[in-house]
């Protein structure tokens, strides 16, 4: 009985919410994208928003839908993806009786270390297992930016390096503001043009599997092993199709306005949906 209210809350929250699947990644094998909504006891869930001005209404109906997601799938950190730190303003208006407030907020542009301006956040999955959350100012890694210290770029590469050496996890999550993918239009479609090749170089080689940005030129990218995820802000919609080179790098283009991403990390695989208000996409109901 209880197993069966449950799956009713879960499904009334979808159904109100609208999600869309995202992607699945399984470490048993090769990349693909697959509907799972298997959920076990063990998984952990967590969401991730691209921080930022919005206007009041929209910020509202946000919150409104990150709250829901966070008491429907006992969500248990939030990842915020901003330019303003603790000064974001959906930090600054999650209200005191919201579930959000008593969860922990992990935002880019807030650092244990002042020099460089990333962290580390190692979070206990069950069975003993960790999930890195490393966060890096990306936008001293930007090439069109001149910075007045040049050492800078190469301190930050080292600091990852170390940090990414010294530590044995499940799953690696780099989190930065930029993306680190650039697009081009062919034939009416967007493809990927190219992408910062020493942070792709160093995620594949140390196992890091998914690095998540604002949202770009895409929504997603899979290259070799690693996810290339771009949060969603409010973006302007287009007809763009999805489109899969031979070497195995897929894009999916920009599609939603104002939204966020629900992860679930379980043993083997890490899932992604998109929570939107509109697109919707609905899993078939578990047995009782």
């Amino acid at each position: 009985m209880k197993r069966s209210t449950s799956w009713r809350c879960t499904l009334a929250t979808q159904l109100s919410l609208c999600f869309a699947l995202y992607v699945v990644l399984n470490l048993s094998q090769p990349q693909k994208f697959v509907y799972n909504d298997n959920s076990r006891p063990l998984d952990l869930y967590f969401i991730s928003v691209r921080g930022g001005f919005r206007a009041l209404k929209e910020q509202t109906h946000l919150l409104k839908l990150m709250e829901n997601v966070a008491k429907a799938y006992d969500v248990k950190f939030v990842v915020n993806i901003s330019e303003l730190g603790k000064g974001d303003p959906l930090i600054q208006n999650v209200t005191g009786l919201s579930p959000l407030m008593n969860l922990p907020w992990y935002t880019t542009g807030v650092s244990e270390s002042e020099e460089l301006g990333c962290f580390l956040q190692q979070i206990k999955l069950p069975q003993g297992r960790t999930l890195d959350l490393i966060s890096l100012p990306t936008a001293s890694l930007q090439v069109d930016i001149c910075l007045p210290n040049p050492a800078f770029k190469d301190k930050l590469l080292n600091w990852l390096t170390r940090t990414l050496e010294a530590t044995v996890s499940s799953w690696r999550i780099v989190v930065g503001l930029h993306p680190l993918v650039s697009c081009e239009a062919i034939e009416e479609q967007m493809v990927v043009k190219e992408m910062h090749q020493p942070l792709h170089h160093m995620f594949t080689r140390f196992g890091v599997n998914v690095y998540l940005s604002q949202q770009g030129c895409y929504n997603y990218v899979l290259q070799d092993s690693v996810a290339y995820i771009g949060n969603p802000g409010l973006t302007e919609e287009n007809s763009h199709l999805p489109s899969a080179s031979a070497n195995e790098t897929y894009l999916v283009t920009k599609d939603m306005t104002n939204g966020f991403l629900l992860h679930r990390v379980s043993l083997l695989e890490m899932a992604l949906w998109l929570a939107i208000e509109s697109s919707c996409f609905f899993p078939s109901v578990p047995d009782t």
